[in-house]
């Protein structure tokens, strides 16, 4: 079960706002920092680790950037979209960032809502209004690896590739 105070954020949110092209070449830590800097600036020093956003269509269009990295790095819980962009998907599942599309969130949901998300269930609660809503489902690979921290915890556990320097 995760509960998480809700961020809204609208349509077409581009991977340019959550990784701005200034901090590409810089440190994750760097690059946390400066998540959505352009458009909402201070979101960062504003949201707390476990929080969660909720948006409208076509999240995370644009580039390859690793945005959901970034949004991980932040302690972004989860994320729940009306609908996903294809790439920005892949790569949350590449990065661990927990991505639902569920039609109908950004209508039952406002920014500061409490939201709860049942993993069992399959089901998105609004702790304000009691809606409750289904995301699409994922399917189990993907899903445990989005819960398992991603892709590259997984290759460096079977030796695949050379652990993290952290």
């Amino acid at each position: 079960m995760i509960e998480a105070k809700l961020w809204k954020f609208g349509d077409d949110i581009n991977t340019d706002l959550m990784l701005p092209a200034s901090v590409q070449a810089k440190s994750e830590a760097e690059q946390a920092k400066a998540v959505f800097l352009a458009n909402r600036p201070g979101w960062v020093s504003e949201m707390k680790p476990g929080d969660a956003i909720v948006a409208g269509r076509n999240f995370g269009m644009g580039s390859n950037r690793p945005a959901s990295r970034s949004l991980r790095n932040c302690g972004v819980a989860f994320l729940m979209a009306e609908s996903i962009n294809g790439l920005f998907f892949r790569n949350s599942v590449n990065y661990g960032l927990l991505a639902l599309e569920c039609p109908g969130c950004a209508a039952a949901f406002e920014e500061g809502d409490r939201a709860r998300f049942d993993p069992e269930a399959w089901r998105v609660t609004n702790l304000r209004t009691g809606a409750a809503l289904s995301p699409l489902p994922i399917p189990e690979r993907l899903l445990g690896l989005m819960r398992g921290g991603g892709i590259f915890p997984l290759l460096e556990k079977e030796g695949l590739i050379a652990p993290k320097l952290r």
